[in-house]
């Protein structure tokens, strides 16, 4: 039998002695591009497509019923009945519900003044509010400092509590359980959540309180989240465009249709009997805040997003925060669904639109899909198809909607428009990271249940790092290199390399800068850096 040529296989510049290695390597490609490669990419590019469509419509959905809700003005007081609290001579405060304010924290050294501040001069009856600071702080001088702190505050009259554990089981879900276990707690009719770093203003009471005593179907009134280091850094002003599009659609549009969308974990506050008849707070997941909220949903429950109330909060802005945050939000989220997905379906309390609005929307569109699509599609399928040009990737797939979707987004942060480009190669090294972690959540691996807390930085750190003579970082390989990313980074550079040689289809723009986006995250250099003292 006659030797298979290998100069019809190879492009002119490869083509060299038959017995090379090189020449080899091309045989073997070739021999198995049409009968397994090619099919592969195909199916691959059909499920990134069909998922991609899926993403596509559900973003129109929201910005469908966003400008709807513009247009015809159904804002939460049109909606739900909201009236001021009125004095009763007779009752006196004993009129107004008692409230309970949970501050859960863990050695939060450079933020805690703040909170504690700001939870004790809410607006409220002094004897119709108990303040509960929930200390799991390991550090036995921050503990102190925070003990001092309340202590100081009591003396002037404030109803503080400050409550320890001797462990740290369930995290920040055991702390807030814990909590709510005290006698003087029992009393209370609804509970404010806030996280270290959050800082209400005085009249968060007075205007969310009155929707929940009005309105008996109400369990929870979420506000929006204000960042005042938005602007910090580039990394920070890319978090402020996704997560504003959350708050200004994504709970906007959960709140103006079926009534659900999923707790953010502090700043809001819950009527303590939906707590109750939902089970309470539960640690299964580190997403405790959702697993709440979708099983009180499922109880018939309702909840009311409240976006003209923002409560000030700091964004993580060094790279190590942001990375344990987003694993969090990713890994969480996939492994409720895993855990809940059947109780949802065989659930008797709620219509079957819903049950389709918390299965598909909620959880599989946006918590699993919308993760594995950007990473997959655009960081590894669409490169892998310079290599089989065989295979085509329709233009509406590869251009018309991601750019549809990247415009979409931008209604939640019209400031930042002229960042789109850097949000979309932002976003697209934070999916492989999503990515990962999303798997794990659902396959339930090894760090499915890891919890870091977010690390604040407040301005006492930021204020030291002005202040003091730069120093040489300490690298440590496995935090300030991380090598997914630069394999990714890699392999996105010599796709568009082989694209700029052979390629018809001009990606190498596109390959060459999110490859360097991926090496530049890959070599730390994204965020705030903080010197070792």
């Amino acid at each position: 039998m006659d030797r298979v040529s290998t100069t019809s296989f190879m492009p002119e510049s490869f083509v060299g002695g038959r017995d090379d290695i090189s020449g080899q390597i091309m045989v073997i490609w070739e021999v198995i591009k049409t009968p397994l490669v090619v099919p592969l990419v195909q199916m691959a590019v059909v499920v990134c497509l069909a998922m991609s469509v899926m993403l596509f419509v559900e973003r129109v959905y929201m910005g469908i019923v966003i400008l709807l809700v513009k247009l015809f003005g159904r804002k939460p007081e049109r909606r739900y009945k909201w009236e001021p609290i009125k004095d009763d001579v007779e009752l006196g405060n004993s009129a107004y519900p008692l409230v309970l304010v949970q501050i859960p924290m863990y050695n939060e050294k450079e933020v805690y003044q703040l909170s504690i501040g700001a939870a004790c001069g809410l607006s409220w009856p002094s004897d119709r509010i108990i303040i509960q600071v929930l200390d799991d702080s390991t550090d036995p001088i921050i503990k102190d400092m925070v003990e001092l702190e309340c202590k100081r505050w009591g003396s002037k009259g404030i109803n503080i509590k400050y409550e320890v554990r001797d462990n740290r089981n369930g995290y920040k879900a055991g702390a807030l359980k814990e909590g709510l276990k005290r006698d003087y707690v029992k009393q209370c009719d609804y509970v404010a959540i806030f996280d270290a770093d959050f800082q209400p203003e005085p009249d968060f009471l007075w205007r969310t309180i009155p929707f929940l005593l009005h309105n008996p179907q109400l369990a929870l009134v979420q506000a929006r989240w204000k960042f005042v280091n938005a602007d910090e850094c580039l990394m920070t002003r890319m978090q402020e465009m996704s997560l504003d599009y959350h708050f200004t659609v994504e709970q906007e549009v959960g709140s103006s249709t079926y009534a659900f969308f999923g707790f953010n974990g502090t700043a809001g506050v819950w009527r303590m009997a939906a707590i109750n008849e939902a089970g309470g707070w539960k640690d299964r997941t580190t997403v405790e805040d959702m697993d709440l909220a979708v099983r009180a949903s499922l109880k018939g429950w309702k909840f009311l997003y409240l976006g003209s109330l923002k409560v000030k909060n700091e964004l993580p802005s060094t790279l190590k925060a942001y990375r344990y945050q987003q694993h969090r939000w990713s890994c969480g989220p996939a492994n409720l669904f895993r855990k809940m997905v059947f109780d949802i379906i065989r659930n008797k309390k709620v219509t079957l639109w819903k049950k389709v609005h918390v299965i598909y929307s909620f959880f599989l569109v946006r918590k699993i899909i919308a993760h594995l699509v950007t990473f997959m599609f655009y960081c590894v399928v669409l490169p892998a198809t310079v290599f089989v040009p065989e295979v085509e990737v329709p233009r509406w797939g590869a251009v018309y909607i991601p750019t549809i979707i990247t415009l979409l987004n931008a209604v939640g942060t019209p400031r930042s428009l002229h960042l789109m480009v850097f949000w979309i190669l932002f976003e697209n090294v934070l999916s492989l990271h999503r990515t990962k972690a999303t798997f794990i959540g659902l396959l339930e691996a090894g760090r499915v249940n890891e919890w870091v807390v977010t690390e604040k930085l407040g301005d006492g750190i930021k204020a030291k790092s002005a202040t003091k003579a730069p120093k040489k970082p300490r690298l440590k390989i496995g935090e300030r290199f991380h090598l997914l990313e630069l394999g990714t980074g890699t392999y996105l550079f010599f796709c568009g390399c082989y694209d700029l040689a052979f390629g018809k289809n001009h990606y190498f723009v596109y390959l060459f800068a999110q490859g360097i986006a991926f090496f530049i995250m890959g070599f730390g250099y994204v965020g705030t850096f903080v010197p070792n003292s």
